[in-house]
């Protein structure tokens, strides 16, 4: 029987790991069909957020980098993590300062997913920015970044034929493609 109530009984939790950017934690639990078992879940300490720049001529910017995850070099929409003590919008609009260059004088709301649901209460939003004047980027010690303007059609292209595959990026560039019957 389908419900929407919590199925799920948390019996304990302990903390695993801790570092700046996540916490792990193991949780015991009794699950929707009555079994024992134990449940990892990371929680991440910023929020996500992505950003989809488009100008007058419906061109858009990806960054490039190689992420240590996943062992291979991805392209995105630019995006960050948002210190809890900074809104959503703010931080969108300083992580695209940061990793484009662009400022924006206009950001819109797109879409709100959550990355992986299975192991992280992560959420992210993705917004749409337009009024671009392009500044210097102010890239952190950590990102090697490369910036690439684009069409937005291009940007879906490569969405469309697995180039892209970060989950911001996808939701929001097809997002915005079907919003705008692109």
């Amino acid at each position: 029987m389908h419900t929407e109530d919590n199925p799920w009984k948390k019996l304990s939790e302990r903390l695993v790991y801790e570092n700046q950017w996540i916490r792990v934690d193991e949780h015991e639990v009794i699950n929707p069909t009555g079994g024992k078992g134990i449940y990892g879940k990371v929680s991440f300490k910023g929020l996500a957020v992505g950003i989809i720049p488009i100008d007058d001529e419906q061109n858009t910017w990806l960054v490039g980098q190689y992420r240590y995850t996943l062992d291979e070099y991805s392209w995105e929409i630019p995006m960050g993590a948002v210190p809890t003590k900074e809104t959503y919008e703010d931080g969108a609009l300083r992580e695209l300062k940061e990793e484009t260059g662009l400022i924006a004088d206009k950001l819109d709301f797109l879409c709100k997913i959550h990355t992986s649901n299975s192991v992280t209460d992560e959420a992210g939003m993705v917004f749409v920015a337009k009024g671009l004047t392009q500044g210097e980027t102010e890239f952190d010690e950590t990102e090697d970044i490369q910036v690439k303007k684009l069409p937005f059609s291009e940007a879906l292209k490569m969405v469309m034929n697995g180039e892209i595959t970060d989950s911001l990026s996808v939701a929001g560039i097809l997002k915005y493609a079907r919003i705008n019957n692109l």
